[in-house]
Formats: C-alpha cells, sequence, structure tokens
C-alpha cells in the first residue's frame, strides 16, 4: 500500500505544484503517490504558472502536465500526510476537517525544516523568476526532510 502525500497553497499553480514535483522526483513512486491541490477554487484544470515550470525545468523536473484543482474534504480520507504550504491555507483545510483523525494530518510544509516555529513557504505569485528560484531552493530542503523522516518511518516500520 502507497503512502499518499498532498501538498497544498492557494492557487495549486506555484508552490504546491512545485513542492508535488520535487518530492515525486526523490521518492519511489511504487511506495508513494504525491499530488497538490488549493484551498481556493481560481485555477481549477489550468497548468502551473509559467515561471515554476520554468524553476522546475531548470532542475530537471517536469511539472508541465500537472493541472489546479480544488481541496475537497475526501482529501482527508486519501491522504495520509497533507501539507499547508502556510498558515491561512493550514487553517482553510483545518476549518473542513470534522474528524480529530483528519486535521491531524494537516501540518505546515517547513515542520520538517523548523519544528515548532509555524515558518511558511512565501507565495512567489506576484514576485520575480527569483522568488520562484528561492521558493524552488526552500521546498528542496523541506522535501529532502520529509524523505529523510518518511524513510526512516519506512526503514523502522512505522
Amino acid at each position: 500500500m502507497k503512502t499518499r502525500i498532498l501538498m497544498v497553497c492557494l492557487g495549486n499553480i506555484c508552490r504546491s505544484p512545485l513542492a508535488e514535483g520535487i518530492l515525486r522526483s526523490k521518492l519511489p513512486n511504487n511506495l508513494f503517490e504525491v499530488d497538490s491541490a488549493g484551498t481556493a477554487h481560481y485555477h481549477i484544470g489550468d497548468p502551473p504558472d509559467a515561471r515554476s515550470i520554468k524553476v522546475a525545468s531548470q532542475k530537471g523536473i517536469d511539472i508541465s502536465n500537472l493541472r489546479g484543482r480544488q481541496f475537497r474534504p475526501v482529501d482527508f480520507q486519501k491522504f495520509d500526510y497533507i501539507f499547508a504550504m502556510d498558515m491561512a491555507n493550514r487553517a482553510d483545510m483545518l476549518r473542513l476537517a470534522d474528524k480529530k483523525e483528519h486535521a491531524s494530518k494537516v501540518n505546515l510544509l517547513l515542520e520538517t525544516l523548523f519544528p515548532g516555529e509555524n515558518m511558511e513557504v512565501p507565495d512567489p505569485y506576484y514576485g520575480t523568476e527569483r522568488d520562484f528560484e528561492q521558493v524552488f531552493e526552500l521546498l528542496d530542503k523541506a522535501t529532502d526532510a520529509l524523505v529523510l523522516k518518511l524513510t526512516n518511518q519506512i526503514n523502522h516500520g512505522k
């Protein structure tokens, strides 16, 4: 049975598709399923922002085939881990959680790097290409930490 991981931001065109692509590139797809979603409905069916596609491509990751979708309450049942890019999106998902078990699946992605600090992945949407590059670098480090955590759990039977 695969471990299922969901990355969530606001529109599902900048941060979460980058996080999805980066994490997918680091995990074996026979053991893990990685997806992304947005809490808002603005970009359903849209490809990632061209700047996200570009920065990922420069690092050898193709996210151009991803399409925006909105987070749904059924995602609580489908995914084992749900990572929000920021506090607002975390709060939006927690409002939809009708069970304590569902709410416990939602965490900030940067908790993997900065436990207890409530650090957020900045939204690069209104920024420059350099902002997208910085977000990529941050997501790359966070997903490295997440991969280490997940592989340790598998290796220790947790």
